[in-house]
């Protein structure tokens, strides 16, 4: 039975994050969910009880993941400057992967702030990473200097989810090229 409960919770999940990727937050409806899932509106309830309750968890899932893959690309990098250039194209070609375009709409998103609280959580392990490249590079505020970091990949990322003007190839080009200027001072 517990088996069976936690595939359906998968199942929630997996449908959530499609539905995300594919019209942000808004998209995120019970009913959609019920029907994705071919469950009952009322079962999906018994899973979830709001769709900020989905958030959350999905934030628990799926945050830790993004993180270790930036945080891998980055133990790659020998240099402090690698390890800024890898947290920035990291962070920008997760963009594309399913898995983790719910992570996006998520960032993007109006909450509450219990879920709210556990992006920043979960953010702030990514400005952890990039503080000590930061601290490295001789920065007398790494702290700060590591938001406006995360705010030109948050650009960038916002950019690339618009589909429209540029290349997601060239916006990345830049936002590297503005993350290396501006931690070089």
């Amino acid at each position: 039975m517990a088996e069976h409960r936690s595939m359906q919770r998968g199942a929630l999940l997996d449908a959530a994050r499609s539905l995300l990727s594919e019209g942000g937050t808004e998209a995120l409806t019970f009913p959609a969910l019920a029907e994705r899932t071919g469950l009952a509106r009322s079962s999906v309830y018994e899973y979830f009880r709001s769709r900020a309750a989905v958030v959350e968890e999905l934030c628990e899932v799926d945050f830790p993941v993004w993180a270790a893959e930036v945080s891998a690309a980055m133990e790659c990098e020998e240099s402090a400057e690698g390890k800024v250039e890898a947290y920035v194209r990291r962070q920008l070609a997760l963009v594309g992967d399913r898995r983790h375009r719910a992570v996006v709409a998520i960032s993007a998103s109006e909450l509450d702030a219990g879920a709210r609280e556990k992006i920043r959580a979960a953010h702030g392990g990514l400005i952890a990473m990039i503080v000590e490249a930061l601290e490295e590079l001789g920065h007398e505020q790494p702290r700060m200097a590591a938001m406006l970091l995360q705010g030109i990949v948050d650009a960038a990322v916002r950019r690339i989810e618009l589909g429209v003007a540029e290349q997601p190839e060239a916006i990345t080009e830049a936002a590297v090229t503005m993350a290396l200027r501006g931690v070089r001072g």
